[in-house]
């Protein structure tokens, strides 16, 4: 990108704090931009070309944005009106303050890896498992038990070399990414978003030998549903469902696309671990 660059803002101006928020990063991206295109999360993508994207909400708007727009290779930089803001790095002033930066000739960009997933229902022929729909997620991919909330039994399988099988609630495949959300609350090793790896962690498994691991990228995985509930779901990034029936086959396998989202230059992926998920906080001791 050379020169003025077109912006795509994306931005629910009737949700809360996106007004205020609006009023300090508007201004900033207009004074830098060569156009400025204007959309809600939900709409369509504009026909008009644009070079950055700017998404101004929280995490589950940043992983809604970047499942569609990973295949435009476009950079993302998020601006955090949500809660936590592990994926939309910057808050307002922060945005407004490396505006020059980000929407440079050379924004501080870094690549993710991407999931992924298709599913091969029970008693599919072979040609039609050739022509499954895949599915883009950044963050993870979970097959939970659903109602009746009884165990479920799923086989786990490596590039057609066999895995382990395991009963329990189900089972999170996550990008590292996706390592520090639903996967760290379950147990799971967070993993720096640099690299690239399956992280596979079971949830409630009814064994003490199945711990959770990280897998290479380049064995796509299958997951076998033998036994369900009449909920057992698979959702992919906390906001795309599917219910799930005996016999079905969930493929996952690395994405043909990467994330490339801007990073805030003030902030090093470590230190957020510790400033806002806590991380080793220890307990409260009378003289500290």
């Amino acid at each position: 990108m050379t020169g003025r660059p077109r912006v795509l803002l994306v931005a629910d101006p009737n949700r809360d704090g996106i007004p205020a928020t609006l009023a300090i990063v508007e201004p900033a991206i207009e004074n830098r931009a060569d156009n400025v295109l204007r959309i809600a999360p939900d709409d369509a993508l504009p026909e008009s070309p644009f070079d950055v994207a700017v998404v101004l909400g929280g995490d589950g708007t940043i992983l809604a944005q970047a499942r569609r727009l990973a295949a435009r290779e476009t950079p993302i930089a998020g601006v955090n009106v949500g809660r936590l803001g592990f994926l939309a790095e910057f808050d307002a002033e922060g945005f407004a303050g490396a505006a020059d930066r980000v929407l440079g000739d050379d924004p501080p960009v870094t690549e993710r890896m991407m999931l992924e997933i298709a599913v091969e229902t029970a008693g599919s022929a072979a040609s039609d498992a050739a022509n499954l729909e895949w599915a883009p997620a950044l963050n993870d991919c979970v097959v939970t038990a659903g109602p009746p909330f009884r165990m479920i039994e799923l086989g786990l399988d490596f590039n057609g070399n066999g895995g382990p099988h395991l009963s329990g609630d189900g089972l999170i495949v996550s990008t590292p990414t996706g390592s520090t959300a639903y996967n760290v609350s379950a147990g799971g090793p967070i993993v720096h978003p640099s690299c690239d790896a399956f992280v596979i962690t079971p949830l409630a498994v009814h064994s003490l030998a199945f711990r959770p691991i990280i897998a290479s990228p380049d064995e796509p995985i299958a997951i076998t549903v033998a036994r369900v509930n009449d909920g057992t779901t698979l959702v992919i990034d906390g906001q795309l469902t599917r219910r799930l029936k005996t016999g079905d086959r969930v493929h996952v396998r690395r994405g043909g696309h990467r994330v490339r989202m801007i990073r805030d230059p003030r902030a090093e992926f470590w230190s957020t671990v510790v400033r806002k998920m806590r991380w080793a906080t220890g307990p409260t001791y009378r003289d500290r």
